[in-house]
Order: structure tokens, then C-alpha cells, then sequence
């Protein structure tokens, strides 16, 4: 929205500043922080208010996690609003990449706002049918996974690019769509299954959002993009606006999610955040990368995946409990020490995504 101000920056040198991506990215940061400095408390209040008893805890989890009883969930709304707030007043509105996330986002914390509501209200762990959130994901994430293909390069079109690789590229044809179909609902899912722990999935999905945005600034540059020897992708760049609107409404966040927390982002926030990361990956064709910043969240899901599969077949669990870092927590590691030490990774995994823009 205040990039329509630089129609008067003739007049007004000052306005001159919307131009520049860099700045309303900054503003996108700072507003969405703000946001959630003023509207958390309140918002918390609310939730504590309407929910009574709040998330219902696994009779099966961790023995401490029954001290959490009572803490209220459904705080992705307050991500999801300062992210959509900040978003919605410094990127350019005109962008399509734009509203091809905001709208999977939203999707995706309406689905996830549904299951935290049918959590709350009957008190029950189980909440909305899996095999209906599975197949309202799938929907979403065909429909963003095809309008990204009407918008990218002809050159690009349906194609996957490989890191490392300057010039290799996959040609999907129809599968590109099915393709980004697993992407966005893999994201999606296993930033909710990392969910479980104060300030786990919040802090990762921040590094792997603004990591992801640094690379949707590059790829939507055709100079930088050139000079890199990676495929350029223009207007993509816009997203780094909605990059660092998730890493401020995320900071918001952690302030009140930091252990012991005083609210949980619920699938509200989890979903929402993890379809958003999968669309931005698909957006800018870098699918594959995701896989390496997000990293964490990848381990995650496949403990559980191992888990079931293992389960099922021998009776027997090769973790003590799955997700993996409830395995941590059966074997004695503090919350806070899992936490900080998946945070580390999180960083690391960030780096060497970054990397892949370099080495080719």
C-alpha cells in the first residue's frame, strides 16, 4: 500500500524511499513487531477467556507437559494478523508471488484454526478428521502450485532446479503441480508436527523464512541472479517483504511464547506458517533448498513417519516417543536445552542455504 506513495516522490524527494524493497522490508519488520507487542497480552486475555481449560494435553506425552495445562492455544492469530497487516501495507499489492502466499497462509490457518477449535471445544487431542485437512491442504496447495507456473519464466516453466547445478534443470510437465502439491503440504505438516515444545517450531520457521526471503530477493533480481549463475525469477523480490513481516510477527510471538509460555501458536500458526515457507519455495524455484534450510523440520516429520512404519511392522518403536524431540525429553534433556540447541541447527542449516546461491 505505501508503495503507491511514490507516485508523489516528485514533489517529495522522501518518498523516493518506497521504491526500495530494502526499506519497506524494514518497515514490514517493524510494523508487524510492533504489532505484536501491542495486540499479544489483549489477544492472550481473549483466548484464556473463550477457551477455559485451553489446549488439552496428551494423556501420552512427556510427564511435564502436564504442567501446561490450561495455557491457552490459537496464537497464530497474532502472527497471522501482524504478518498480513505488515505484508498488506509495504508490498507492492500488484505482485502476484505476493498474494499467492498470503492467500496459502491463510488458507492454511483457517484449516488449522478449525482444528484448534475443535480442539478446545470438545477437549479433545484428536480435532478435525486428519483426511480432511489432508485433502483441504492438497487443494490449496494444487491451486497455488498453478497459478506459481502461470507466473514464472517460460523457460522455467514446470521445471525443478537443482543447487550446486548452475545450469540443471528437471522438466516436470504435469507433475510439476502434484509436485508442489508435496512441497506445500509437506512444509506445512511438519512444521506442526515440530510444534510440540516453548519456542521450538517458532524460531526455526523465522530463520528459514528470512532465509527464504534473502533468496527470493536475489532470484527476483535478473542482475544478481546473473551474476550468481541461478535462474532468475523476477518479482519474486517482493516476498523478502513478506519474509521479514514473519520475522517480526514471529519475534512478537516468541515474547509470549518463550518458556514457560503463556500461549501456544496452535495449528493456527503452525500450518499457516509451513504452508507459507512451501509456497515461497515454489515461487521461487527453490524447492530443493527448502528441504536443506528447513532442514529440521524435514527430521521431524521423518521420525514420525519412521516411527509408524517401524511401529507396524515390529510392534517395536525405535524412538522412545515420536517427534523426535519428545525422544530428547524421554531421555532426561531439559525443554529450554532441546529448544536452544534445534535452534543451532536451525542457523546452520540456514548457512548452508545460503551457501547453494554461491557454490554452482
Amino acid at each position: 500500500m505505501f508503495y503507491w506513495l511514490t507516485e508523489f516522490s516528485d514533489g517529495v524527494s522522501g518518498l523516493n524511499l518506497f521504491r526500495y524493497i530494502t526499506f519497506r522490508a524494514g518497515g514490514a519488520f517493524f510494523t508487524a513487531l510492533i504489532f505484536g507487542f501491542i495486540f499479544g497480552r489483549p489477544l492472550i486475555d481473549l483466548l484464556r477467556r473463550k477457551q477455559g481449560k485451553g489446549q488439552p494435553i496428551r494423556d501420552d506425552g512427556p510427564e511435564s507437559h502436564f504442567a501446561k495445562a490450561g495455557t491457552p492455544t490459537m496464537g497464530g492469530l497474532l502472527i497471522l494478523s501482524a504478518l498480513l497487516v505488515s505484508t498488506l501495507l509495504w508490498a507492492r499489492l500488484d505482485n502476484p508471488f505476493v498474494w499467492i502466499v498470503i492467500l496459502v497462509t491463510l488458507a492454511f490457518g483457517l484449516i488449522g484454526f478449525a482444528d484448534d477449535f475443535a480442539k478446545v471445544t470438545k477437549q479433545n487431542t484428536k480435532g478435525v478428521s486428519s483426511r480432511i485437512r489432508m485433502g483441504m491442504g492438497l487443494l490449496i496447495a494444487a491451486l497455488a502450485s498453478y497459478a506459481a507456473s502461470m507466473f514464472h519464466p517460460a523457460e522455467l516453466t514446470n521445471q525443478l532446479a537443482f543447487p550446486f547445478f548452475k545450469d540443471a534443470l528437471l522438466n516436470l510437465g504435469v507433475f510439476f503441480v502434484p509436485f508442489g502439491m508435496v512441497v506445500i503440504v509437506g512444509a506445512a505438516n511438519a512444521v506442526n508436527l515440530t510444534d510440540g515444545l516453548d519456542g521450538l517450531a517458532i524460531m526455526p520457521v523465522m530463520i528459514a523464512g528470512m532465509t527464504l526471503g534473502v533468496i527470493s530477493y536475489v532470484v527476483g533480481s535478473s542482475a544478481i541472479a546473473g551474476d550468481l549463475g541461478i535462474h532468475a525469477v523476477p518479482g519474486t523480490a517482493e516476498l523478502l517483504i513478506f519474509a521479514a513481516g514473519l520475522f517480526g510477527a514471529g519475534l512478537g510471538f516468541l515474547w509470549y511464547n518463550a518458556p514457560p509460555a503463556a500461549v501456544f501458536m496452535g495449528d493456527t500458526g503452525s500450518l499457516a506458517l509451513g504452508g507459507a515457507l512451501g509456497a515461497i519455495a515454489v515461487c521461487t524455484k527453490h524447492e530443493i533448498v527448502l528441504a536443506i534450510v528447513g532442514g529440521l523440520f524435514v527430521v521431524e516429520a521423518l521420525s514420525v513417519i519412521i516411527q509408524v512404519a517401524y511401529y507396524k511392522r515390529t510392534k517395536k518403536r525405535i524412538f522412545l516417543m515420536a517427534p523426535i524431540h519428545h525422544h530428547f525429553e524421554k531421555k532426561g534433556w531439559a525443554e529450554p536445552q532441546i529448544v536452544i540447541r534445534f535452534w543451532i541447527i536451525s542457523l546452520i542449516l540456514a548457512v548452508v542455504g545460503l551457501a547453494t546461491l554461491k557454490v554452482r
